[in-house]
């Protein structure tokens, strides 16, 4: 019942629904209990006695019972169809917008297979129960109950006998229940693993195929559905073991009373007709009781399935807003950054960064330098608030981060990431992401100054050409100018440029980054380059190594000082014996 409760927020706004369709089959189970009465009373008092003359009334109120029933069972249908919709609708809203505050330390971890099968697959068993199976359960109890209590009205006794053996049948449905949920809990998760498989060979097919990996791929994925199999035929092995003799049990309590009551008819204890209908109602009884393991199936999955969409919803949101935090405003924000004394370390990891402080200045210009696992991406992360600082500060002008309204804080940065992402949407609809009230001349403008312009206007639709799924069909550099644009158009306080010309050449480069000049004008600006030629304007160059600043300055101080920027300064401009600052460097020093 733990998840029931949990999920009252979702189905007890409804409970209009919920009421109507329990009205709606209890009348039609107390409908059904008129059958056996009329049985009784044709046998006793019409074909015994041969008194014909009820027979057309007793057929007239027949088809008025059976449509009558006939119209509440689809009344509880309708409203219980409502109810699951509804209910499955505001969890697939809430599951959604969870993601969404989820912080990056959640996703360092989650599967994009697993979390679109909670979406999906487990919603799917939430709805159908909720709307359908819970009914069902209830159902079941109403026709036990107003049958019981029908034939104790008719023969206590018989009753008794006749279900002596229901307590075995319901302890043995126990037993089914205990031993199913397990095995669809697995299923569930074994499930949720194949399509992940499947995702992650969808999103990397240009990888695989590159490789000449299809093999390996698809006995990779065959694993996975051998698990998801051995799951279904487990699960189908408790059923088939269970049912026989939950099977069994109902009949034998079908032979008790044809035997019991066939006694009582002969000693006269009991009409015929009463006999009759006592067999007409213990099917009444035995037939829930007999789907009572298809009922306890339907309820596993849902209870699987609520407790992975609760886990999802219940998930500890690492970095959100404090109460009362500050709303950064887009008029007054200077964009004056600081870290100071800043450690921070992932989960169960060493330190990704270790009493790192600087100073960017509103318009500043800050490079950052290093390589791999260096640092530099954590110190962008951080300005973000993608993660909480362990040890030190971080402020926007005077303000710590961490007491300023995350959304309005990024709202005052955009970012250019290294790996590019973009929509399955239009070139229009992707570089105005960012500003959705943004017009074609600014589109167009950020799109020139990103160099971008040129090659959208060659394709058959211009800005309107489609792009496909995270930008197959077009180029790495052709994709990462889209991404420069769609910075751009932000129009942003705090510009953060992650290694945002890696994937175009040199002349392309030099080109967007004359444009970056016009749009730094008044912005602090971040910086991560592999490329000196990217770094060379900055007002200040860090220099990391194991998340600790080894270097900083600016580019022809650094040039002159034997260190790691010295030793990538002569990397990559070996072949030329004279360079920009009039000074020809070696590996040892100054020439």
């Amino acid at each position: 019942m733990e998840v029931f409760r949990q999920l009252k927020p979702f189905y007890w706004v409804e409970r209009k629904f919920i009421f109507a369709s329990i009205l709606c089959l209890a009348s039609a189970t107390a409908l059904g209990l008129v059958y056996p009465n009329l049985l009784r009373y044709l046998i006793d008092d019409v074909v015994k006695p041969e008194n014909w003359g009820p027979v057309p009334t007793l057929s007239l109120i027949v088809v008025c019972v059976v449509s009558l029933k006939g119209f509440m069972n689809f009344l509880s249908g309708f409203f219980g169809g409502r109810l699951g919709n509804r209910v499955a609708y505001r969890l697939r809203n809430a599951s959604y917008s969870k993601l969404h505050e989820l912080s990056y330390t959640y996703y360092d971890t989650a599967k994009t297979g697993d979390l679109m099968s909670r979406l999906t697959a487990d919603l799917e068993a939430i709805r159908q129960f909720i709307g359908f199976g819970f009914a069902q359960i209830l159902n079941m109890f109403l026709m036990v109950l107003f049958g019981g209590l029908m034939m104790m009205s008719m023969d206590w006794q018989l009753t008794l006998i006749t279900l002596a053996a229901m307590p075995l049948l319901i302890f043995t449905a126990l037993r089914f229940e205990k031993n199913i949920h397990p095995a669809f809990r697995e299923m569930r998760q074994a499930l949720s693993h194949m399509t992940t498989a499947v995702q992650e060979n969808v999103s990397g097919v240009r990888t695989v195929k590159s490789f000449a990996r299809e093999a390996h791929e698809v006995e990779k994925f065959s694993v996975r559905s051998t698990a998801y199999q051995t799951n279904q035929v487990g699960a189908a092995t408790i059923w088939a073991r269970y049912f026989p003799i939950m099977e069994l049990l109902a009949n034998l309590s079908v032979v008790i009373l044809l035997i019991a009551g066939g006694f009582r008819v002969i000693d006269n204890a009991l009409t015929l007709g009463e006999l009759v209908a006592f067999f007409s109602l213990i099917w009444y009884i035995i037939g829930p009781m007999w789907g009572i393991g298809f009922h306890i199936n339907n309820y596993t999955q849902f209870k699987a399935s609520g407790e992975r969409v609760l886990e999802l919803l219940n998930q500890y949101v690492h970095v959100k807003s404090v109460p009362d935090a500050v709303v950064l405003d887009k008029k007054y924000v200077k964009g004056h950054v600081r870290f100071e004394n800043v450690t921070f370390n992932y989960a169960d990891k060493e330190p990704a960064l270790t009493d790192i402080s600087f100073n960017a200045a509103p318009g500043s210009v800050i490079g950052l330098l290093g390589g791999t696992g260096s640092g530099k991406s954590t110190i962008i992360q951080l300005l973000m608030h993608a993660y909480n600082v362990k040890h030190g500060k971080i402020t926007v002008d005077g303000l710590d981060i961490r007491n300023v309204d995350v959304q309005s804080l990024r709202s005052q940065i955009a970012t250019v990431f290294q790996e590019t992402f973009l929509f399955s949407a239009s070139i229009r609809d992707n570089i105005a992401y960012a500003n959705k009230d943004a017009s074609t001349e600014e589109i167009e403008r950020a799109a020139k100054l990103a160099k971008a312009h040129d090659f959208i206007m060659e394709l058959p639709l211009g800005y309107e050409t489609l792009v496909g799924e995270r930008g197959m069909g077009l180029s790495g550099g052709q994709k990462q100018r889209i991404a420069i644009a769609r910075a751009l158009i932000r129009n942003p306080h705090i510009l953060i440029l992650d290694d945002a010309t890696s994937a175009v050449d040199m002349e392309t480069e030099h080109e967007i980054q004359a444009g970056f000049k016009e749009l730094m004008k008044g912005r602090t600006t971040f910086i991560i380059a592999h490329r000196i030629s990217s770094l060379k304007d900055a007002d200040e160059i860090l220099v990391l190594d194991k998340g600790k600043i080894v270097q900083r300055g600016k580019h022809n101080q650094l040039v002159r000082q034997r260190g790691p920027y010295q030793e990538v300064y002569n990397i990559q401009y070996a072949d030329r014996p004279q360079h920009d600052d009039g000074e020809s460097l070696t590996k040892g020093g100054t020439a």
